[in-house]
């Protein structure tokens, strides 16, 4: 993952700045189309972790820390976020620092499957990370070995002008994976003893594990 980490990283402040555009119409417009898979993960997620006070919660990939500082904001009492682009940890941090919250947020630079975890989390999110990965299998199987009640894990869509436009954007960028809903199945197929749900929000498939 060097190549997607050494983008994220050069990245960090632009992506996000995509959180905190102003309400102009051109970005209305952009929100709308483009955006709105962002907005829908987002919500659900935060949505999901419910009930939220004490829990603890794994941000896999968190970036700048929306959902980590969000869930602590509500009353987490224990929130750890790991990326591998160390621009996003630097803002992850400071969000952290200036909502408050930096007591019960820690962040890590770092790879999933090599990071050292050994306990398991109220809940995992997985958002916007599944696009960079190669092999989806090796980081389920890390995701559910470290969840205790639910995961949110979400994989971008093939296909369509938007899937066409993505391949298009990232190809000089770094490797880009895209799934479709079929392909979803068979890969969860093997996860038998976990309770799988597979719903569509816009552009990304929204997938819950339930363990």
């Amino acid at each position: 993952m060097t190549q997607t980490a050494t983008f994220f990283d050069s990245y960090a402040r632009d992506f996000e700045a995509i959180y905190g555009n102003k309400n102009t119409t051109v970005n209305r417009v952009v929100n709308h189309y483009f955006r709105k898979s962002m907005r829908l993960r987002y919500e659900r997620s935060i949505a999901g972790c419910s009930p939220i006070e004490g829990r603890s919660v794994l941000d896999i990939g968190c970036g700048p820390g929306h959902y980590a500082v969000e869930l602590a904001r509500r009353g987490a009492g224990e929130v750890l976020g790991i990326d591998f682009a160390e621009g996003m940890i630097k803002l992850a941090e400071g969000r952290a620092r200036a909502t408050g919250v930096e007591d019960r947020c820690r962040f890590v630079l770092g790879d999933i499957l090599e990071a050292d975890i050994d306990r398991k989390y109220d809940y995992t999110i997985v958002m916007g990370f599944m696009d960079y990965v190669e092999e989806p299998h090796k980081v389920i199987d890390r995701v559910i070995s470290v969840t205790s009640a639910k995961a949110f894990i979400s994989f971008p869509v093939a296909g369509g002008l938007l899937g066409w436009q993505r391949r298009l954007r990232y190809r000089q960028r770094c490797p880009l994976y895209l799934y479709s809903e079929g392909r979803l199945r068979d890969i969860f197929r093997r996860y038998r003893d976990v309770r799988v749900t597979i719903e569509p929000a816009a552009r990304d498939f929204f997938v819950t594990l339930s363990v």
